[in-house]
């Protein structure tokens, strides 16, 4: 592609174009890919390594189904890069994640081949049963795929969806993409034998015939004979492949198979698609699959930014972030006491606890992707004494809100929740957005919710949080950085519990802003003062218990006041604050300023606040038209 010679890609508008070509072209096909997906996201970041170990996976499937009539659905969606290209997105693909272009995840909106919107995990199983029935249901004649990663299946909802699925006995087909291979030792010449026959159609035909008629047995006969087969073809196949669990929740196995073998994977898609039954396919990738430094660093490639090609090294992100303070204050304080421990649901880099994993391995606990269970495990190590921080991304912890309420709060466990990502995150664009954690959180007994407005403040609040207490509190932090500070320092971050503190005095307005919006407010405030308004600015710092004696104070001394936060106005910190006043009996114009009552798409995070008019050049003009009125 880079070297000014034909290529095969760009004949490639559709996957019908990829069905016409020869095992020989689909190989070059696949290599054009990944070096598409390593040159794009090497400029826009992205996930990277995920894509580039299912590129073979991707052809193989839609080369032997026919999409979009068969729909495949992308548990998560991080690994759907070469589906897009192959699916008419191609001339496009320089815009992922890019403001008004291609998501990063499977978006039904832009394209008929994205089955399903994804971007959480262990949903795939869940909505393809769904079609699977509907299908039934309607006459219509179509397979229903869901392709899951050894991550994602490991999710009580994929499990639930599984043990649904088995029972109902419906035409689905679940493709594990496993890139552990610690999972999957059986390979060799006999395991693609035994696979090679199992998932022929001749056996399956059979295979049916001689249970049906040994079930015309007489009853006494009929159970032990079946019996007996299912023992030696169980045993057979447990030689070289781990499909006890599957076949005892009522799916066919086939697998494991070599993920990057397009020979192997076409051959078993064209035969088990001819199965009306429940089937598992497990397949064995390798996630980075062709660029060296994301196959010797998966976990950190996984999702990356932008980075240098030779040498696989990141642009420098040597500002400190919200992410890596906590990290670092983490460490510091399970230095001084040794019961505070940490916990992730499979994003340990994401959330900057690797240097807590390496020094305290003891203490730090990864559950993979299973909020709720971290949430749950987190409440019995409160319970027996320990001081158990829960770190994960504010749109993934709305999976465990049943968690929340009943097994921490409604019992009053001292579980502290380090919420990343709250806010606008940028561009992995909706699905990964924390736009209402405010909202969702405050409404809560016993638990009291923080929001700093720096990295300083962030770490202070950690600390107040790790202070012997009797009840659960949150913290909520944005992605990236606070921004440049404000000319004047501001005093320094001590922390007490409900109490907000007045960085600024005016006699105007009020301007009582929380977390990421406390900056952005400042700024604001002294345009404003250029304009001749004079505002007072308030950090509030706690979104409950709420500081009901600063907003009396405020409300006593300004004409105007005006709530920002960096969530939605739906039961968010300005909704809080109409309340305190409705109950204060506060007689002054209240205006909320946050994000609207919609799903916003994806592009950087400054321009997604630009968009929600949450800078403060649109925060001045917006007060200012308030005022105006």
């Amino acid at each position: 592609m880079s070297n000014g010679k034909s290529t095969i890609i760009e004949s490639i508008k559709s996957p019908a174009d990829v069905r016409r070509l020869s095992i020989v072209e689909l190989r070059r096909l696949a290599a054009e890919i990944r070096e598409m997906i390593i040159q794009t996201t090497s400029r826009t970041g992205g996930h990277i390594a995920p894509s580039l170990g299912a590129v073979e996976l991707t052809l193989a499937l839609h080369y032997v189904f026919n999409t979009p009539e068969d729909q495949v659905i992308w548990d998560v969606g991080h690994q759907t890069y070469a589906h897009k290209i192959i699916t008419g997105r191609a001339d496009r693909f320089s815009t992922l994640r890019q403001k008004d272009g291609l998501s990063g995840f499977p978006k039904r909106a832009e394209s008929p081949y994205d089955a399903f919107d994804t971007g959480h995990a262990g949903d795939s199983i869940s909505a393809a049963l769904g079609l699977a029935v509907a299908d039934q249901l309607q006459g219509t004649k179509r397979k229903a795929i869901a392709v899951i990663g050894d991550g994602s299946i490991v999710t009580g909802m994929a499990f639930e969806a599984l043990n649904n699925a088995g029972g109902l006995k419906k035409n689905l087909i679940v493709v594990l993409n496993d890139n552990e291979m610690s999972i999957a030792k059986s390979t060799g010449g006999f395991a693609t034998y035994l696979n090679r026959i199992i998932t022929g159609r001749h056996y399956n035909m059979l295979r049916t015939d001689v249970w049906n008629m040994l079930g015309r047995l007489p009853t006494n006969m009929s159970g032990n004979a079946r019996l007996a087969v299912r023992k030696v073809e169980e045993g057979l196949k447990n030689l070289v492949a781990p499909s006890v669990i599957f076949e005892e929740l009522g799916f066919r196995y086939f697998g494991p198979f070599d993920g990057h073998n397009l020979i192997s994977l076409i051959d078993v898609f064209r035969k088990v698609q001819l199965i009306d039954a429940p089937i598992v396919v497990h397949v064995v990738t390798r996630k980075g699959k062709g660029y060296p430094p994301a196959e010797q660093h998966p976990e950190r490639f996984h999702g990356a930014g932008k980075f240098d090609i030779p040498t696989g090294k990141w642009a420098s992100t040597a500002q400190t972030s919200f992410t890596s303070t906590f990290g670092e204050t983490m460490v510091r304080l399970a230095r001084q006491d040794p019961k505070v421990v940490a916990i992730s649901a499979g994003m340990t880099l994401g959330t900057g606890l690797a240097a807590f994993r390496e020094q305290f391995p003891d203490r730090f606990f990864d559950t993979g992707i299973s909020e709720q269970h971290a949430v749950t495990f987190a409440a019995g190590l409160a319970l027996a004494g320990m001081r158990p921080v829960v770190a994960i991304y504010s749109t993934f912890l709305a999976r465990a809100y049943d968690q929340i309420i009943q097994d921490v709060c409604l019992q009053n466990l001292p579980v502290v929740f380090a919420i990343d990502r709250a806010g606008l995150v940028g561009e992995d664009g909706p699905t990964h957005h924390g736009t209402l954690d405010l909202s969702y959180l405050r409404a809560i007994p016993n638990l009291s919710v923080m929001a700093p407005a720096t990295e300083d403040e962030l770490s202070a609040m950690l600390g107040h949080a790790l202070q012997p207490r009797t009840t659960p509190i949150a913290i909520r932090y944005p992605k990236g950085a606070s921004g440049p500070l404000p000319a004047q320092p501001l005093p320094a971050p001590d922390i007490v519990e409900g109490r907000g503190r007045v960085l600024t005095e005016g006699k105007d307005i009020a301007i009582l802003a929380v977390g990421s919006m406390v900056l952005p407010a400042l700024a604001a405030a002294g345009k404003l003062t250029q304009q001749g308004v004079s505002a007072l600015v308030a950090d509030m710092r706690f979104v409950k218990p709420l500081d009901f004696e600063l907003i009396r104070d405020a409300a006593g001394r300004a004409r105007r006041i005006f709530t920002i936060e960096e969530n939605t106005t739906q039961g968010g910190f300005g909704t809080a604050v109409l309340e305190a006043a409705a109950s204060l009996g506060i007689k002054s114009r209240i205006t909320q300023l946050g994000l609207e009552d919609r799903f916003l798409t994806h592009a950087s995070r400054n321009q997604l606040l630009v968009m929600a008019q949450l800078d403060p050049e649109s925060l001045v003009r917006r007060i200012l038209e308030e005022l105006g009125e």
